[in-house]
């Protein structure tokens, strides 16, 4: 039996030094969160464009963005630097269709907020456009919209079944930490994980937490075919 390996992107990096302790831990992205209308983890445009410059391939740099044009992300991306990025609203199918056209060598992620089993029906408006899904646990459809970084789980059965329905790889978010990532990845086999909040004490990136986390994600695994 063969493992597979299960690809992790640590999210709301903040620094510098942040980042070079998530590429150390062996992490195969780094999330760098622009303006967002809530959640923890923004950082001004400079110390982005700054954080990616020190993260070298193969490892990816990712701008998480709020913007709904592709226009407005053209414009972030090129000021960052990065080498992917994060769509966290579900934006127009067709500003997704031109962002793919104007940066066509730009990998983009599109979220998904995982609120229902109508996440299933976003697959086919936006797979034609991204290169990669992202699970999380944000609610844009309510009152006080969140994106992201909410530190709580959705239903895993739905992400279960994204996976097992996406032409696309699918990233798992919301709410993993060293305890449970585990188990997420033996339930919903996704193709990576995504955490912030998990591994963050006092607002600060946790070195014993997210050494706990790549051991525990190499665990899973080496039972997972």
């Amino acid at each position: 039996m063969s493992a597979r390996r299960t690809r992790v992107k640590i999210c709301c990096i903040a620094s510098v030094a942040e980042a070079a302790m998530a590429v150390a831990s062996g992490a195969d992205a780094v999330g760098l969160v622009g303006a967002m209308p809530s959640g923890p983890g923004p950082i001004p445009e400079d110390l982005i464009a700054e954080i990616a410059g020190t993260v070298q391939p193969p490892v990816a740099s990712v701008l998480l963005t709020a913007a709904e044009t592709a226009t407005e992300i053209v414009a972030q991306v090129m000021a960052a630097g990065v080498t992917c990025v994060q769509i966290v609203r579900h934006i127009d199918p067709a500003e997704a269709a031109a962002l793919a056209d104007l940066l066509p060598s730009l990998r983009r992620i599109q979220v998904i907020h995982v609120e229902s089993e109508a996440a299933l029906t976003l697959i086919p408006l936006y797979a034609p456009h991204a290169d990669a899904f992202l699970l999380d646990s944000g609610k844009p459809s309510a009152a006080q919209v969140t994106l992201g970084g909410t530190g709580l789980v959705h239903n895993w059965a739905i992400s279960e079944a994204f996976v097992e329905a996406s032409p696309l790889p699918v990233f798992l978010a919301g709410g993993l930490n060293p305890g449970n990532v585990g188990d997420a990845i033996r339930r919903v086999r996704p193709f990576g994980v995504d955490v912030c909040s998990g591994l963050r004490t006092d607002g600060h990136l946790d070195a014993v937490k997210l050494q706990a986390f790549m051991t525990a994600v190499t665990a899973a695994d080496q039972i997972r075919t």
